[in-house]
């Protein structure tokens, strides 16, 4: 596909006019973000105690 100044659009652009591609770029750079944010350590600690439940309850 073609742009407006003759240029081939790479596969998948979207136009930024389209809503979805709106949405869409704003998700991406939102789970971006997320992404490099630390892992709170009240969920490491109830992962690491859901793994001990898990372990003593397959011992059984």
């Amino acid at each position: 596909m073609n742009g407006p100044s003759g240029r081939r659009k790479a596969p998948g652009a979207a136009s930024m006019n389209d809503p979805s591609a709106q949405i869409a770029s704003k998700l991406k750079a939102l789970y971006q973000a997320l992404e490099n944010e630390p892992i709170p350590r009240q969920f490491i600690d109830l992962l690491e105690r859901l793994d001990a439940a898990e372990s003593a309850q397959s011992r059984r």
